[in-house]
């Protein structure tokens, strides 16, 4: 460690390699991965188009009445439009990741689950318009959904979700921002 370097820093960089070598093996033994796409409308005349990749490290636990729990992992980057008049940022881009527990049918062709999500974004712009700011470009994003898993093989996905995003009064003023999302997802 160099004598000028600040011991947090040193901690953190030695801590971002650890966590992206586990990461890398983790996903080296990863069951399945997935390419989502997703639309979505919100509050203050938003639309929303995301594209996310989803890992599914096949993690499966109480099996009950013929469904179970699972965990998968998502990253996401997403642009935000809107037409509103008084917009100073009309086009934000968003980019995060998200934990999901899933309560998922273990078997048949179609396989319905309900999903929950919470994650952490950062949006490019804070200011939407001149009377609406989301205050801070980190953000808390929580979720929840339903879908099906369908195909032969599982290789098809469908679902919509509520997603709420805010920075959780970290800075004031906190409004928030709720999307309505579907999405489509292949899973490889």
């Amino acid at each position: 460690m160099q004598k000028n370097q600040p011991f947090w820093r040193s901690f953190l960089s030695h801590g971002a390699i650890a966590v992206s070598l586990g990461l890398a093996s983790a996903a080296a033994h990863a069951d399945r991965f997935g390419l989502q796409i997703a639309g979505g409308v919100a509050n203050h005349d938003f639309k929303k188009a995301d594209v996310g990749i989803v890992w599914d490290p096949n993690l499966t636990w109480w099996e009950i009445g013929g469904f179970h729990f699972t965990l998968l992992g998502e990253g996401h980057v997403a642009y935000w439009h809107t037409k509103e008049s008084n917009s100073v940022n009309p086009n934000v881009w968003e980019f995060g990741v998200t934990p999901v527990l899933r309560f998922v049918k273990s078997s048949g062709y179609i396989r319905p689950f309900v999903e929950a999500g919470i994650g952490v974004r950062l949006i490019s712009h804070a200011r939407i318009t001149e009377d609406y700011t989301l205050s801070s470009g980190f953000q808390f994003a929580d979720m929840v959904g339903v879908g099906a898993i369908f195909g032969e093989k599982q290789n098809y996905q469908a679902g919509f979700r509520f997603q709420h995003l805010s920075n959780a009064s970290i800075k004031e003023p906190n409004p928030g921002i709720n999307f309505s999302q579907l999405y489509l997802q292949y899973n490889f």
